[in-house]
């Protein structure tokens, strides 16, 4: 093992000092629809193919975009990309009249999102909407701004009794909703510190303009610009009742 490693060292080391400019080249990527009407992407790369020791063939995979050192032969080896591979199972397994209203490449699209996307709220409403599609829902619902839209609660006191909103703080979505719930200890209410918001969200178009006195009383409010939201209940505040909500 160790001569064909420093076998292929020696050999790829060479025609690197040489000539590493030309070694280099930009990796080819060929596209094509396949047989569900879908498009596909393929990488080429290249397999570099040597006679080591033993008299025995093997092949060491080139970095991308290397081009087949001078002299010797390489293999070209195909890899694709584009397709999530669940959407040809889903196809193989769906009914035909589902599966003829299914908009394949909208739901591909959305499960490639899922599985690249660095970002939380992106991969939570690609999720949502291949779920949709998947169910037979139309494209044109799932890609409504409502549709993966989700409303977190928060209580107004504490279950022991204690003068907090639980949790304190909270994370939710562009265009989500969050329900204060009154629990205990009440009256409450929810005032948004004008300092503590974002720049041209109305303070007032966002507060609760009156307070709730009887437990299990709600109020309901959505987000739809993102920043860091600061609030307290005014009754309260001198005792600590403050809270966070930030919107991604």
């Amino acid at each position: 093992m160790m001569l064909k490693t420093l076998a292929l060292i020696g050999l790829l080391g060479n025609n690197v000092a040489a000539e590493v400019s030309n070694l280099r080249a930009d990796a080819k990527t060929v596209e094509t629809v396949n047989e569900d009407g879908l498009e596909e992407f393929y990488t080429e790369h290249l397999d570099l193919d040597l006679i080591v020791e033993g008299g025995e063939r093997e092949l060491f995979p080139l970095l991308p975009g290397t081009k087949c050192p001078t002299g010797h032969s390489c293999r070209v080896r195909n890899s694709r990309f584009g397709v999530a591979p669940m959407v040809g199972s889903l196809k193989k397994n769906y009914k035909t009249t589902l599966a003829a209203t299914m908009d394949w490449q909208e739901l591909n699209n959305n499960l490639n999102t899922v599985v690249r996307s660095n970002d939380y709220c992106t991969r939570r409403s690609a999720m949502a909407r291949a779920a949709g599609l998947a169910a037979g829902v139309s494209v044109a619902s799932v890609n409504s701004p409502a549709y993966a839209a989700e409303t977190k609660e928060v209580k107004m006191g504490s279950d022991s009794g204690l003068l907090a909103f639980v949790p304190a703080k909270i994370t939710i979505c562009k265009g989500d909703s969050v329900t204060w719930i009154n629990n205990k200890g009440g009256p409450h209410n929810v005032v948004f510190d004008e300092d503590g918001i974002p720049d041209g969200v109305s303070q007032e178009a966002i507060s609760m303009d009156e307070q709730l006195g009887e437990e299990g009383e709600t109020f309901t409010r959505k987000f739809d610009t993102p920043g860091t939201y600061a609030y307290y209940c005014e009754p309260h505040r001198g005792a600590g009742m403050e809270a966070t909500l930030i919107v991604a």
